[in-house]
This record gives structure tokens, C-alpha cells and sequence, in this order.
């Protein structure tokens, strides 16, 4: 066994590397046309010795100097006089030297064109004046598809200005115009870019004859995005316009969900939705509605999203001591799942996602390649694994020569020789050999720690390290200091944005050992450089104690929150807290939303923000048109006066047929909040003239209009006057009522349903896109209950989502929702199928000890492990809820343990301590903790728990 000599080789290698790729080869896009005679794949690699290269083609390699039209320049490949025929396809480049081998991703040879248009002329369009027309691109044969579509009227470069009228496709590439006009008489060309390869062409020019003609025509959409597959973190853009006159107004919805905040922009008078930064929720169905006074169409794309591989855990290079074992792992998210496999030197090693090594020995040694790959892509990740063997040294990490320990506190010495095999370990102090005892313990890899360490402690302190190729040895000194101690702790404070608040915090300490504070607020460390606009910090040191003043100038509420005041020595440290409050203006409305649209007023609805600890007095809501580009004005609303409860309010005294976006503003006794972020857009309805009904009768109460083309629920603007034989009286002040409703004549859909408990579950649905449609759920045990016995919920119509209770444990349950309105109920959903959780623990923690520390602090409250029976839950762990006797409320805690430390409080409190399951929580046991310094245990246990 020639240990000596393979230690002599693998240290003649110390200083090389195996290959580490710095460039790889990118696709590639040759225009056929381009003056450039060649094209180069890049490939360099950091190594050492310097690697070599190779280049493969499409699973061939390439012999350089065989062919004329390759030829390597460093690790690059260059490609003379490129040719569609020979040099198209996917390459890779291999980096080897004596460590190993790495293979490139792979990078794709591929040759761009674009055609001329047909030379053949195109026809004349005739369209009548308020229709619509669609003028066809049909763009000439190209590679690679990333076209980019403009119009030119008459000659060039005269483009067609794009807006809510006009709208070209960039997908088609075809002009569309909503409402044709006689200005659109000309002749249009469609241009056409390739930005890949920098090159652009135009078609034949097509005459469009507008035809005196004045009609309107209700919406049409005829630019549909079809069903679409995306990838995660790119951006899209989804294209609907509409034919129509008037010209219609175009609004987007997503109809399982919200559109994402922040992640989406509607532009071309909302003729393309753009999403950003694609997320898996992003997936579903999106649906565009177009709308003028003559009618209303719409269109739904279903958004697919995929994920090319990502390394939610890759491989890095390692060192291992030979003979030890070890697993080499690696996970890649993506959507299909992605396949992984290994390479070792640039041959196939290993098709799942880790390799396990036992008893490694130096041929194990080499460059490894992990790669997931799905039809989007694929990620390489590379390492080298070198296998080390050597007899114990401390040439590279020795244990550290002075060694210090607070009085009463723990010190842990390192010892980490580099070794292969792994050592034996052994401690001394002085002469006297360590073994593991209540304050002395060994750890498995070698550090020394010591607990509660006095004076009698200090010395030198001795780690050996033995295996079968050598020993060695280091040695430190330790010395024990004085420990330290908070003397003065900061105070809580509550107070107003805009004033200042005062923290102080003192302490003792070894006087041989310097002293720092730090502070933190939220366990963030406070920059007083960064933050000086706001934090101050002020220090005052004299012999053995030290203070620091930490002081708050015009407050914000970012500042509040838990700070810290942590005193640090070289040895040890102790943390103290206070909170900090902060009351504001409130923060911005959420969720707003415009519905019941009429000509002249539209309803309000939001969700309160955070009133900031200072209660919301009152909203304010402010309107601007979108199209005049308007500042933000204040809205006239109904009620006048909008209380700060209130989560709804009508605008009044808009304008009919404007385009329009509203938000919200919160106002407490501090001030006035920041706005919400503006609502959908929405436009008024156009001004309909009013049916003028002569009622003959002076003493008549009502009047029924009867018409049976109005649909149900249509909702109606009345106003009324009276007259006599001097003339007609004011109208009075406008009504709104609807017709009368019909059945709901659709089922509502159950998108989700789960349990949350034994007793409880949760159901989520998508509502019917009707005014005055609420819901109604029915429940019941399969098998066991039939439908007539069926437990009901009711829902608002504004709510998406219900819990339905007192449900059955560990059952199978059926639930359905239908619609109802004042004229009856719809038909029922699909059915749903939910399985209840088994029930709490029935049995209560059986508590088995109580114990105050010495010095009277804390008090430890202990009990036994609660067992279920077959039918219950599997118990997670306890609840503890420590709360004064005769009050309902304290503080709650959980715990895994079967025990936990309570602060000792004045006053008689109690504690109740219950296991929690899925299924809930069990039943309660109680102790009544006397004062600080007696306590009297009283358990209460249910009279079936099988507890005497």
C-alpha cells in the first residue's frame, strides 16, 4: 500500500484545477445576406494547467484542420463562408485537462431571411362610412418569426399614428380601423421589420374607398389572442380590438382572479394587456370585453404557463478526505418537471438527481456535470470533486493561542486539523487528559466546550489528532473575564409621526475588555450613517460601565417596532428590548372597484387600509378623464359626507360617455393618507333620452310600466313632476329601481373546497356576473345523511368564499352552492367531495410538574405527553395560555415540548395548556400560579377523559 506515493501525487496537484467555463457559446442568428464571412462560437475556461479544446456538432465532432471551413482560435470556433446546408445545427464545446472534462451548453447555428412581398397588385377596399375594416398584411416568407408590423399611408415615411381608432396587430401584422372615416381614403403599405438580422420590406400599397354612409354598429371584436403558452419571468402581451361605431371601448379581466398588481399595464386605449414577469398564478383564463352604445362582444384566452429548468439546488466544488462517503445533489424546478442527469469528464455518469459515494478513493476524483433539462431549456452546473488523504496538520487552521470566557458563560474551543482519514480526537488541560462530564463536552468533530466557566478554568488547553498516516498537535491559553450585565434597560414609547422619541441603555463589564452597543430595530441592525437623517446614537464609557443613548428624531412609521439594545464584549454579550409605537394618518384604501355605471354616476366600493393605531374619521374620493389627460379632482359623492366606516359611496355629476378612473383617500385625527392606486378605467354611459309617461289620474300612488322586451334586472333612472292648470312643478330628485328579476338560470363554480378542521372547511367559488345574486350552500354526509337533512349557509353576493361549521369529524361530505334572487334559486353546481379531519385529542395534558427558578423569575410548567386515540389527530404540539384569573384573554405560546418557562408575574394567573391537531384543539388542563412565590396546582379534566 503505497500511501506515500499517492499523498506526493495528489499534492503535486494542489495547486492545478480542473476547467471552470468564463464564456460558452450563445445562439445564433447568420443573416444570409450579411457582408460578414464568418461566424465565431465563443468557449474559454479558467484552468490549470490550461485546457485543451474540442467541438462537436449536432453529436459529430468536428476535426479541426480536416475541413477548411473550421478552425479554432484560442477555444473559440470560427466558421468560414457559413452555409445553411453544412453549418446550421446545435454545437458544444469540450474543456479537458488532467483534472477532467467540461461540456458547454449547447448553442444553436441558425440563418435568418427575409423575402421581398409579392410584386402583384393589391385590391382596392370599399368600406362604408362608421364600419369597420381590416386592411391584410400577409407578410412575405422570414426566419426568425420576431417580426415587428408598421403602416405607411400614401408614401414613405409617412406611418399611420396608432390610437383608440387604429390598431395593427403584431402578431398578423394587419391594420384594423374600428370606424372608418372619409380622412382614411388613401393608399396604406404594410412594413415589415426583422430586427434579428436588420432588415425591412413593404407590400404593394392597397387603396381604401370610404363610402358616404352615416350608421352605427354595435362591437365586434376581430383582433383575438389565441389560447397562448408563456414562461415564467417573461412578459407578454395579449391584443383584442373591436370594429364598431361609436368607436368601442375596450376593458381586460381575469376571470378566475385579479390581475397582477404592479405587473401589468393596459395601453393602446386598452387594446393590449401586458403582463410582466410571468408567475405561475398568472395562469388562467383572461377575458376582454369591447362596448359602445350599440352593443358589447367578448373574447377569452386561456394563458398556459411554463418554466424552463431553474437550480433550486446545484453541485460546487469540493474536497474530501478518502474513505469517507458523500452525496453530490442536485434539484431544478420547472414546469414540465425537468429530467437531470450527471456527467463525469463529459460522459454520461448517473441519470437521477444525486450520485452517492461510499468509501471514496482518489479515481473518484474528476470534473462533474449536473444537467436539467425540459422542451424549454436547458442549465449545466459544474464542480470538480478532488479525494484528499494526509496525516493530521495545524499548519492551516492551528487552535487559536489566547483564549477568553465570561464568567459563568460557555466557551467552545475549535479544533479542525486538516486530515484524511478523519482523526481521533483527545483534549488536555495541562497535564490532565478531558473526558466528557456534566460541564465538559467533546463534539463530534472535535471542538472543546466548557460550561459555567470560573477562574479555576483558565490554562492551557491541549488538542491532539491521530489517524493512521500521522499525529499532531496545537495548543491555546484560555483566560476567564468578568461577565456582562444590563444595568439599564430601554423604555417602551408611544407616539405620533413627526415627534421624537429617547432609548437608553447601560451596562457593566470586564473593565479589560472594550465595550460596544449595538442597536436594531426588527433584528435589522440600525445604520447611523445611512439613517442619520433620523437616528442618532450618543456614548458615555467610564470605569467597568458604559451607556448609550439612542435617540429618534421626526418619527416616521417605518420606525416602529421592537428595538434592541445589545451590549457586546470581545467575549460575550447580552440583548435587552423595548417597543416603540408609532401612530400616522391612515395608509391607502385597497381593492377599488367601480360598478353600477350610469350616464352621469357610477358606485365606489373599497377595503380599508391600516388606519395606523388612530381611527379612520373619513374618505375622500377623487376622479380625473382619462382621455383630457385631467389633474386628480375632488368627486361630488352620495352620501355628501363619507364616514370613515363606510366601504362604499356614490360619485355623482360625471359627464356621460368619459372615460374615467376614481381612488380613495383615508383621513384620522393625524392627517391625510397617501391615495389608493387608481381603480379599473370605466366610461359612463351615452345620455339616453327619457320615456315622458302622463299619469291622469291627481290621486294615483304608482305606476306600472309594462314592456316585455326589458330583460330582468335592468336597472332605471325615474324622476317625476306635477302639473296643473298654471304649468308643471320641478322634477324631484332621480330614482333608481330595477325591473323585476328572473330565476338565476346559471350555476355558480366551486373552484376550491378544503377542510380546515374536524369541524370546519372552506369553499371558494366563482359568483355569476349578475347585480342581487347571492348564494346558498348545502352540506351533508355522504352515505350517512340524505339532501333533506342538508346543513345551509347563505352568502352576500359580494363574497367569493364562505366556512361552513359544525360539520362532522373524520366524514365524507357532498357540498353544492346554487344562486338565488327574490325570484327563486338556479340550478346546483358540481358537487364537491371534502373528507373532515379526525377529531382533537379528547384526552387533556396531564400535568405533571411545576418548578420556579432560584431566583424566582420563571416558573416551568411540565406535563405528559398526550397520547390519541385511533379516531383523533396525531398531536403537533401544545398551546400554553397564560392569562390573569378572571380574564378571558393573556398571552398564548406553542411548543413542540412536553414542558415550557413562563415569566412569573404579579397577581394570581392561570394556565391552560391544550394539544393541538389538524383536526383542532384538545381538551384543557389547568394551573393556577399563586404570586410570585406560591402556586397552587388545580387540573380540571373532562368527566370521560378515563382521568380518576
Amino acid at each position: 500500500m503505497c500511501f506515500e506515493s499517492l499523498c506526493v501525487f495528489f499534492s503535486d496537484k494542489s495547486s492545478g484545477f480542473g476547467p471552470v467555463f468564463e464564456e460558452q457559446p450563445v445562439d445564433t442568428i447568420y443573416p444570409e445576406e450579411s457582408p460578414e464571412d464568418k461566424i465565431i462560437m465563443s468557449c474559454r475556461t479558467r484552468a490549470n494547467p490550461p485546457a485543451t479544446y474540442r467541438w462537436w456538432l449536432d453529436n459529430t465532432e468536428i476535426i479541426i484542420g480536416n475541413e477548411d471551413d473550421y478552425s479554432l482560435m484560442g477555444g473559440n470556433l470560427v466558421i468560414s463562408f457559413p452555409d445553411r446546408s453544412k453549418h446550421a445545427g446545435n454545437y458544444s464545446c469540450l474543456a479537458s485537462n488532467e483534472f477532467g472534462t467540461l461540456v458547454s451548453q449547447k448553442a444553436s447555428v441558425q440563418f435568418g431571411y427575409l423575402d421581398m412581398f409579392s410584386s402583384d397588385e393589391r385590391e382596392a377596399v370599399y368600406v362604408k362610412e362608421g364600419q369597420g375594416a381590416v386592411l391584410l398584411c400577409d407578410p412575405p416568407p422570414h426566419f426568425p418569426e420576431d417580426l415587428s408590423f408598421r403602416w405607411m399611408l400614401n408614401e414613405f415615411p409617412e406611418f399611420i399614428p396608432l390610437d383608440k381608432r387604429r390598431f395593427v396587430s403584431q402578431t398578423t401584422g394587419n391594420l384594423y380601423i374600428s370606424t372608418v372615416r372619409a380622412s382614411d381614403s388613401g393608399n396604406y403599405s404594410c412594413f415589415v421589420s426583422s430586427p434579428s438580422i436588420a432588415k425591412s420590406v413593404f407590400s404593394k400599397f392597397i387603396p381604401l374607398v370610404p363610402i358616404a354612409e352615416r350608421e352605427k354598429y354595435p362591437a365586434d371584436i376581430k383582433v383575438k389572442s389565441p389560447d397562448t403558452y408563456t414562461l415564467l419571468g417573461q412578459n407578454i402581451t395579449l391584443e383584442c380590438f373591436a370594429l364598431g361605431n361609436p368607436i368601442p371601448q375596450i376593458r381586460w379581466r381575469k376571470v378566475d382572479g385579479d390581475l397582477p398588481v404592479e405587473r401589468h399595464n393596459i395601453s393602446m386605449s386598452g387594446s393590449l394587456l401586458h403582463l410582466y414577469d410571468i408567475q405561475y398564478e398568472d395562469e388562467g383564463l383572461y377575458e376582454c370585453e369591447a362596448d359602445n352604445s350599440k352593443g358589447k362582444d367578448r373574447h377569452k384566452v386561456h394563458l398556459y404557463v411554463e418554466g424552463a429548468p431553474e437550480w433550486v439546488e446545484k453541485i460546487s466544488s469540493s474536497e474530501r478526505d478518502i474513505g469517507s462517503d458523500y452525496i453530490m445533489s442536485c434539484l431544478a424546478s420547472g414546469k414540465p418537471k425537468p429530467h437531470v442527469h450527471f456527467l463525469k469528464n463529459g460522459r454520461m455518469y448517473g441519470k437521477n438527481h444525486e450520485l452517492r459515494f461510499t468509501d471514496l478513493t482518489f479515481d473518484d476524483s474528476g470534473m462533474y456535470q449536473c444537467i436539467a433539462e425540459n422542451r424549454h431549456g436547458t442549465i449545466y452546473a459544474n464542480a470538480e470533486l478532488r479525494v484528499f488523504a494526509g496525516a493530521p496538520s495545524f499548519e492551516w487552521n492551528p487552535v487559536k493561542p489566547k483564549l477568553l470566557g465570561a464568567n459563568n458563560g460557555r466557551v467552545v474551543i475549535a479544533c479542525k486539523p486538516r486530515a484524511a482519514p478523519r482523526p481521533s480526537i483527545s483534549w488536555s488541560k495541562g497535564t490532565e487528559l478531558l473526558h466528557n462530564s456534566s460541564r465538559i463536552f467533546i463534539w463530534p468533530d472535535g471542538s472543546l466546550e466548557l460550561l459555567n466557566v470560573t477562574k479555576s478554568d483558565e490554562g492551557k488547553y491541549t488538542c491532539f489528532a491521530e489517524n493512521d498516516r500521522g499525529r499532531a498537535n496545537s495548543s491555546g491559553s484560555l483566560s476567564v473575564t468578568d461577565a456582562t450585565k444590563i444595568t439599564l434597560a430601554p423604555s417602551s414609547a408611544d407616539i405620533s409621526v413627526g415627534e421624537s422619541a429617547r432609548m437608553e441603555c447601560a451596562a457593566s463589564h470586564d473593565p479589560t475588555l472594550d465595550l460596544t452597543f449595538i442597536w436594531s430595530l426588527d433584528a435589522h441592525v440600525i445604520d447611523f450613517d445611512r439613517d442619520r437623517e433620523h437616528y442618532e446614537c450618543k456614548m458615555v464609557n467610564s470605569a467597568g460601565t458604559s451607556s448609550s443613548e439612542l435617540l429618534i428624531s421626526n418619527t416616521q412609521l417605518r420606525h416602529a417596532g421592537r428595538y434592541s439594545c445589545t451590549a457586546q464584549t470581545p467575549v460575550d454579550n447580552i440583548t435587552v428590548s423595548a417597543e416603540l409605537v408609532v401612530r400616522g394618518p391612515p395608509g391607502p384604501p385597497g381593492g377599488v372597484r367601480v360598478d353600477e355605471v350610469m350616464t352621469s354616476s357610477v358606485r365606489v366600493t373599497w377595503s380599508h387600509g391600516t388606519d395606523n393605531l388612530s381611527p379612520i374619521s373619513k374618505y375622500s374620493i377623487q376622479y380625473r378623464d382619462v382621455q383630457a389627460q385631467q389633474d386628480w379632482r375632488d368627486a361630488s359623492t352620495s352620501p355628501v359626507n363619507v364616514e370613515g366606516n363606510a366601504e362604499m359611496a356614490t360619485v355623482i355629476n360625471l359627464t356621460p360617455w368619459t372615460e374615467y378612473e376614481f381612488r380613495v383617500i383615508a383621513t384620522n385625527t393625524l392627517g391625510t393618507g397617501p391615495p389608493s392606486d387608481p381603480s379599473p378605467k370605466i366610461t359612463t354611459r351615452e345620455t339616453s333620452e327619457f320615456l315622458l309617461v302622463t299619469v291622469t289620474d291627481p290621486q294615483a300612488r304608482k305606476y306600472v310600466h309594462k314592456d316585455s322586451k326589458i330583460p330582468p334586472s335592468t336597472r332605471f333612472e325615474v324622476k317625476m313632476k306635477a302639473f296643473n292648470s298654471q304649468g308643471e312643478g320641478p322634477f324631484s330628485v332621480s330614482a333608481f329601481i330595477y325591473s323585476s328579476q328572473d330565476v338565476p338560470a346559471e350555476a355558480p363554480t366551486i373552484i376550491e373546497a378544503r377542510t380546515l378542521s374536524a369541524t370546519e372547511a372552506v369553499v371558494s367559488w366563482v359568483p355569476l356576473q349578475l347585480m342581487l345574486i347571492s348564494g346558498l350552500f348545502r352540506y351533508w354526509r355522504e352515505s350517512v345523511e340524505n339532501e333533506a337533512s342538508a346543513q345551509r349557509a347563505l352568502v352576500s353576493s359580494r363574497e367569493n368564499h364562505t366556512r361552513l361549521d359544525n360539520m362532522k369529524p373524520n366524514s365524507h361530505y357532498l357540498i353544492e352552492v346554487r344562486a338565488y334572487n327574490g325570484a327563486g334559486y338556479g340550478p346546483a353546481s358540481q358537487r364537491h367531495k371534502i373528507y373532515t379531519k379526525k377529531a382533537p385529542p379528547s384526552r387533556p395534558p396531564k400535568i405533571i410538574g411545576t418548578k420556579m427558578n432560584y431566583s424566582g423569575t420563571t416558573i416551568n410548567i411540565a406535563w405528559e405527553q398526550v397520547e390519541p386515540l385511533a379516531n383523533e389527530s396525531t398531536v403537533e404540539g401544545y398551546k400554553v395560555l397564560y392569562r390573569p384569573e378572571g380574564q378571558p384573554s393573556g398571552m398564548l405560546y406553542t411548543t413542540v415540548k412536553q414542558s415550557i418557562d413562563l415569566p412569573m408575574k404579579k397577581g394570581d394567573y392561570l394556565v391552560e395548556v391544550r394539544a393541538h391537531s389538524e383536526g383542532g384543539d384538545g381538551a384543557v388542563a389547568q394551573v393556577r400560579i399563586a404570586g410570585k412565590n406560591t402556586f397552587t396546582l388545580v387540573c380540571f379534566y373532562p368527566l370521560d377523559s378515563g382521568y380518576a
